[in-house]
C-alpha cells in the first residue's frame, strides 16, 4: 500500500480553519487513497504549533491520535537519519531548511516514499512530489 509523509505545515493546516492552505490541504487528505506517515520531530513541531496557536486542547486532541497512530504512523528519526540530515543541513546552507525539514527529507528518502502532504516550498524545492499542489 503507498503512504505518503505528512508534514508540519500539512497537520496545522487541516487543523486550523482560518489557515489560508486549509481548504486545499482538507481536500488533499480526503483525497489520498493510502496509508499516512510522520515523524516524531514533526509530531514535536506540529503539536506545538497547535498549542500557540489553536490552544491546549486541539494539540491534545492532535497529540495523542498521532501517540497512538490513529491518523497516521509515527516513524522516529534514527541517530543515523539525524546525522544525514545534518549532512543537508550544512551542504544546503544557501536554503533556509530548518533541521526538522531536513529530517524529513531524510525519511522520505529512506522509506522511497512517493508523495508528501506539505505546503512549505521546501519539500518541493528539494524535488518532492507534493500534495496539495499549489497555485
Amino acid at each position: 500500500m503507498k503512504c505518503a509523509f505528512v508534514d508540519t505545515g500539512a497537520w496545522s493546516a487541516l487543523l486550523d480553519k482560518k489557515d489560508p492552505d486549509h481548504t486545499s490541504v482538507a481536500d488533499a487528505f480526503r483525497a489520498y487513497r493510502g496509508r499516512l506517515l510522520t515523524s516524531n520531530f514533526v509530531f514535536d513541531e506540529a503539536v506545538t504549533l497547535a498549542r500557540y496557536r489553536l490552544g491546549w486542547d486541539v494539540a491534545d486532541k492532535l497529540g495523542n491520535a498521532l501517540r497512538e497512530q490513529r491518523v497516521a504512523r509515527l516513524e522516529r528519526v534514527t541517530p543515523q537519519d539525524e546525522a544525514a540530515a545534518w549532512s543537508i543541513f550544512e551542504q544546503y546552507r544557501d536554503k533556509r531548511y530548518s533541521f526538522t525539514d531536513c529530517t524529513s527529507f531524510v525519511l522520505v528518502r529512506r522509506l522511497a516514499l512517493p508523495v508528501c502532504l506539505a505546503v512549505d516550498p521546501d519539500f518541493r524545492s528539494f524535488g518532492f512530489n507534493c500534495l496539495p499542489s499549489l497555485g
